[in-house]
């Protein structure tokens, strides 16, 4: 009798989730239950999975609408006709087609039309008309009564009970957008979850439509198995075949890693081999190496990182560029038998090449067997106070106010507190479908068979359903992912290649790590640009651990983090660090295990190690152990059953309890912000790829990075940079520049993209004319060819890009503008007849004009957003540039001193007390970064001001051998006016 039950997942309609609905279901005794959510089946895995724990039959289904517009509710018959529903779902989503008015010819899935719809004569045999509640009084005078073979109960379920519609109804105003007053479209009070016998007696009058309803759930069933893998089986033909590829391709890889002598590399591989082949995930070691594979024949760059990276199999296979042996990692933090949770391999691209690996997934393994996974937006914190005031029209300044202290102002009025009480009830629900970060699924069945597919604007079919669903289905995911810093490095190797002729095996990382001018760019932070390790906080970290070799980046990489920085546990490193005599380790075996990081657990494979050296858990045991400490996991009977064993453990070896106790203490401690060794061991690679470019390249590397449009600073000092390396700026060119900034030996020509206001299409016609045609001669030469808008020209004037006509922008600015006024006539005139407009123009004889650098700088601030022929310190007022520089600070350590700086970066941080402090980053007159300290009490009495330049007042302190200054007093400096504003 429950064939048109919702959840939630029917987006801003239903009002319960899946576990509440299964739950009250159960408890109310009900044996039967179809959930057919709005136009989505993506609540399916879960319901299924809650139905069996009570015992309950689940029925697969969906509530097919056009808008508000309900057409049928389409209820599968087996796995085969929910199969049939996603992919007419999936048809709509990705076609962009209304669903017609009458259902597709299924084969397997029930129909059922809404009362009125059809004539009972008109149904096909898997068709029939639901009856509500409210619709049996109509059955009296209707020709329905006698045709009970075609009736089923359909009693739709919108809410749990009645306290639920007005959650109902504001969400249907959100979605709609509309006041909740003026809203005129919602489901009926009575779509309630009733009792199986109370809704029974609602139809006592029409027996067969009873029977009929009760024929057509037990034709019903719909089934999933949560225990096997649903990837792609195998990569070859049979699992034998791909351990022998694999193998194969492990050894041979072994040899381009390591040679053919080492023991070590060896048994960890068939150790791993011996481990993959029990759990069948050969496949995915060899997708994944197929991928890659793929991508560097194509020449494009990747780093694999995350858990992967302990896999020796992955590192001889080259996915990724981490040496698991020289990092002593652990295969099982990666995949054991004991893993109830699915691992995945992260792969980055360049965010410019992900897109063509992504398309070469879908196209190699077919596109009915691959999807990106998909995510879920839910109603989270202020989102949620902001959609429910603006239903409910609360006027902005109260809306502000409630969405940043939603129980100050709770009780300020009635409205207000209506707001606050249904946030509750909608908080974490689910509000929009969106798309995981890079998640890939390739599944040995047709992915319709577990989902219904979108089409998000990425461009590519996606889930309905988000990762968790994915575990729970025993889905593993291949992320595929991108980032900016592979960018980096991808172009700086083509722009070299281009530049100065030169081929750069960007994979030398062996090399890179021992060569000095590498480790003394790392020793010295000289880090902008590079990936990961460019942030103040980081260049800082690194002085501070006089950081110039691999393993103390990957520790550095991993200590960074703000859950161990916030714990204390990142200067109780940098203490050890600089005094390893007076660490006191608990026990000989911890001085064994941890004396590389100082006695610290800095990554989560030292939980590993501790649990398994030092309590003799086996190595799956503790990383279950570490799983569940880490809140991925908290199955409370196993996690009581490993607590007793680790205890246990260290009892029968000997250990005190004390000593057991407070090295239990540390890993629980630890656990909630470990961070894996193998992931910072991935982005230290990387790391150090981008310190070598920048070491031996540094001008080409840092014009890949400002074309990456991407890292931890805004564009304008990575420009400063280029021009502290020793390079010259020029302004973009209509005859030099193209769409992205350039290099000719020593000289950038800025990038069209870096006019604010420039179209797009616009800026790389440009180009295209030029290449087609050849350089512009002048004004009416680039006017006549491109007939740009008036407005287009007017930038690209003020910006510089025709200053290789030697005329000043007044004068360019007067010609743009008297062309523009004849050259419409004189079109008519000459049609057809191109190049005899600029002649037929008048030779105007114009007064001398000129314009003055500041005038200059603030077009360039206004087009680029920082100025390009002047620097900021050029503009101020002053010509003070301070007492000293970044370069002097360690000579004035304990001093006062005034300091000048342009602001870079500002970090807000609050104290224990909750006030509000500031770690700020800024540049010198020379071009050099150094970093103040802003102390609450200095901040009440000068705040910053916004961007701009500073003069700071504060006493030069060091820690660790990197200086700061710690700010006393600091005031906003006046620049110079423009002289056209006056």
């Amino acid at each position: 009798m429950y064939l048109n039950v919702k959840s939630y997942y029917s987006l801003c309609y239903g009002t319960v989730s899946i576990e509440d609905l299964v739950e009250r279901a159960g408890a109310l005794h009900i044996p039967a239950m179809a959930l057919t959510d709005i136009n989505n089946t993506m609540g399916m895995i879960d319901f299924v999975f809650e139905c069996k724990k009570y015992g309950i039959k689940p029925v697969a289904g969906c509530e097919f609408r056009n808008g508000d517009e309900l057409l049928y509710v389409a209820v599968a018959r087996n796995n085969e006709g929910f199969r049939e529903i996603n992919e007419t779902l999936s048809l709509h989503n990705i076609s962009k087609v209304p669903y017609a008015a009458e259902a597709p010819q299924w084969n397997n899935v029930f129909v059922i039309y809404p009362f009125g719809k059809k004539k009972a004569g008109q149904l096909a045999e898997n068709e029939y008309i639901g009856i509500r509640l409210s619709q049996v009084s109509r059955l009296l005078t209707s020709e329905l009564r006698k045709h009970q073979d075609k009736l089923v109960v359909a009693q739709p379920v919108t809410m749990l009970d009645e306290s639920s519609f007005e959650v109902h109804k504001n969400l249907r105003a959100i979605d709609k957008n509309v006041l909740i007053s003026r809203l005129d479209n919602h489901a009926s009070a009575d779509e309630i979850l009733l009792p199986p016998e109370k809704l029974r007696a609602a139809f006592a009058l029409y027996p067969e439509m009873l029977k009929t309803t009760d024929d057509l759930i037990e034709q019903c069933s719909v089934d999933f198995d949560f225990e096997t893998i649903k990837n792609k089986k195998t990569f070859t033909c049979s699992f034998y075949d791909d351990m022998e590829l694999l193998r194969k391709l492990a050894f041979d890889g072994m040899q381009y890693r390591y040679g053919m002598q080492n023991k070590e590399a060896y048994r960890r591989i068939e150790k791993e081999l011996d481990i993959i082949e029990k759990l069948k995930f050969a496949s995915y070691f060899l997708i994944a190496s197929d991928v890659v594979r793929y991508s560097m024949s194509r020449g494009i760059h990747h780093v694999g990182r995350g858990s992967g990276a302990n896999s020796i199999v992955a590192y001889c296979l080259r996915i990724t560029d981490v040496d698991p042996i020289e990092l002593d990692l652990y295969f099982e933090r990666f995949l054991n038998p004991k893993r109830s949770s699915p691992p995945d391999f992260d792969i980055d691209y360049s965010w410019k090449d992900r897109d063509e690996v992504i398309s070469y997934i879908f196209k190699r393994y077919g596109e009915r067997h691959v999807a990106l996974l998909g995510a879920t937006t839910t109603f989270r914190d202020r989102s949620v106070f902001r959609e429910l005031g603006k239903v409910h029209g609360l006027p902005k300044e109260e809306l502000d106010n409630l969405c940043r202290w939603p129980e100050r102002y709770a009780n300020q009025n009635s409205v207000m507190r209506s707001v606050f009480d249904l946030a509750q009830h909608i908080i974490d629900f689910p509000n929009v479908r969106s798309i995981h970060a890079g998640g890939i699924l390739i599944t040995e069945e047709p992915i319709t068979c577990y989902s219904a597919l979108d089409l998000p604007p990425k461009g590519f079919p996606t889930t309905q359903w988000d990762m968790y669903v994915a575990e729970r289905l025993r889905v593993e995911k291949l992320d595929i992912l991108s980032q900016r810093g592979i960018g980096h490095i991808h172009d700086a190797v083509e722009i070299i290649r281009k530049n100065r002729g030169q081929s750069v095996d960007i994979h030398r990382v062996e090399d890179f790590k021992k060569d000095e001018k590498v480790k003394n760019l790392l020793r010295n932070a000289e880090t902008n640009g590079c990936f990961y390790i460019e942030s103040p906080a980081m260049r800082g970290l690194l002085r501070k651990l006089r950081c110039d070799d691999y393993k103390t980046l990957v520790a550095a990489s991993s200590i960074i983090r703000p859950g161990v920085a916030k714990s204390g546990m990142m200067r109780q490193y940098i203490q050890r660090f600089h005094d390893p005599q007076r660490i006191d380790y608990l026990h000989p075996v911890l001085k064994q295990l941890l004396e590389e990081t100082y006695g610290v657990m800095v990554y989560q494979e030292d939980v590993l190690k501790v649990c398994h050296h030092f309590a003799g858990l086996d190595l799956s045991d503790a990383d279950v152990l570490r799983r569940m400490m880490n809140h991925k996991s908290r199955r409370k009977g196993e996690m009581a059953e490993l607590t007793h064993k680790f205890f246990d453990n260290c009892k029968s070896r000997g250990y005190s309890d004390a000593v057991t106790r407070e090295v239990w203490r540390q890993i629980e401690s630890f656990a909630g912000y470990s961070f894996s060794k193998a992931h910072s061991a991935s982005y230290a690679v990387e790391s150090f790829q981008s310190l070598y470019l920048k070491a031996y390249f540094p001008l080409e590397f840092q014009v890949a990075v400002i074309n990456n449009f991407g890292g931890f600073y805004p564009t304008w000092v990575y420009f400063n940079e280029f021009h502290r390396q020793g390079g010259l700026i020029h302004l973009p060119c209509v005859n030099v520049s193209e769409y992205l900034t350039t290099l000719h030996g020593k000289v950038a020509y800025m990038g069209f993209v870096h006019f604010q206001g420039l179209e797009a299409e616009f800026a790389q016609n440009i180009v295209n004319e030029r290449i087609a045609n050849g350089k512009y001669k002048n004004i009416a030469d680039f006017m006549e060819r491109l007939r740009p808008k008036m407005e287009q020209m007017v930038i690209l004037v003020r910006g510089g890009a025709f200053a290789f006509t030697g005329k000043p922008k007044p004068t360019l600015l007067w010609e743009a503008h008297a062309y523009n006024g004849k050259m419409s006539s004189y079109r008519n005139k000459f049609h057809g007849m191109r190049g005899l407009v600029q002649e037929a123009l008048p030779d105007y004889q114009l007064p001398a004009m000129s314009s003055r650098p500041i005038e200059d700088a603030y077009d360039e601030i206004e087009l680029f957003g920082f100025p390009v022929t002047l620097t900021w310190f050029d503009m101020l007022k002053t010509g003070f540039r301070g007492e000293i520089l970044a370069k002097d600070m360690m000579q004035n350590i304990g001093k006062n001193h005034r300091m000048l700086g342009h602001l870079v970066s500002l970090k807000y941080v609050k104290t224990c007390n909750g006030d509000l402090m500031h770690f700020a980053n800024f540049l010198d007159a020379s071009g050099n970064v150094f970093d103040a300290t802003v102390f609450p009490n200095v901040l009440k009495t000068y705040p910053f001001q916004g961007n701009g330049t500073y003069l700071m007042l504060g006493k030069i302190v060091e820690e660790f051998g990197h200086p700061s200054i710690e700010v006393q007093k600091l005031a906003k400096l006046e620049i110079q006016s423009d002289p056209r504003s006056q």
